[in-house]
């Protein structure tokens, strides 16, 4: 088996995407390790996750610092320290500057509550339930300059039902989120994904067994 792949995950919140990481790591299904734990808010509870499994742990407050860039670039010279190879964002509440970009490129990963493009930046399950839309989901993608704008990596879609509301459509999308982050980081540890543009590719993917998915289902079916 390949050395396994050197994490730094940035955190502002509850830490469940973190949670789910470490879960999977300890199972033996992601050949990773966490290196440090970085957040930006010293009251954000995945510090304790964090702590509970043992993970080193920075608090850098943003406003201790000058400049947003000032901010990164002490979060950057972290990572490298750490001789971090994969940066992922798990509820990480900043857009990160040009310098972190040029640090880390292809190298940073986020994951998305929406079926992106669709619903970028926040509150996106409110937007999903005032535009009526019939599927929902998330999304991993590479960061990039712009706004949940990076190549995506995979999604999960889930239905949108008519009571839904923001908490419980969230609570489901959550869970979906724990199963695919783990695989989107295990796809970058075995070397299978290809960025090809925006397209990204994964090698020996076998195509998805599910031709279509209907919204409500069609009558008869």
């Amino acid at each position: 088996m390949a050395d396994p792949l050197k994490l730094g995950v940035l955190i502002s919140g509850s830490g469940s995407n973190l949670q789910s990481i470490i879960d999977h790591i300890e199972k033996g299904s992601l050949n990773a390790i966490i290196k440090i734990v970085i957040s930006n808010n010293p009251d954000a509870y995945g510090i304790t996750r964090a702590k509970k499994h043992g993970l080193p742990v920075l608090i850098f407050k943003h406003e201790d610092f000058k400049s947003r860039e000032d901010f990164d670039l002490e979060v950057i010279k972290t990572l490298q320290n750490n001789h971090v190879q994969l940066v992922v964002l798990a509820g990480f509440m900043r857009i990160l500057t040009a310098a972190f970009l040029r640090a880390f490129p292809q190298r940073i990963i986020n994951i998305h509550p929406a079926l992106l493009p669709a619903f970028p930046g926040t509150h996106v399950q409110k937007q999903a339930l005032e535009y009526g839309v019939k599927f929902s989901g998330c999304t991993v993608h590479f960061v990039d300059g712009g706004v949940d704008t990076g190549p995506i990596i995979i999604q999960s879609v889930l239905p949108v039902h008519d009571d839904d509301t923001e908490e419980t459509l969230a609570a489901r999308i959550l869970k979906e989120e724990h199963r695919i982050y783990p695989q989107a980081i295990q796809f970058y540890a075995d070397g299978k994904i290809e960025i090809d543009g925006r397209k990204v590719k994964i090698k020996s993917a076998n195509k998805t067994s599910f031709p279509a998915l209907h919204n409500p289902p069609l009558a008869g079916y």
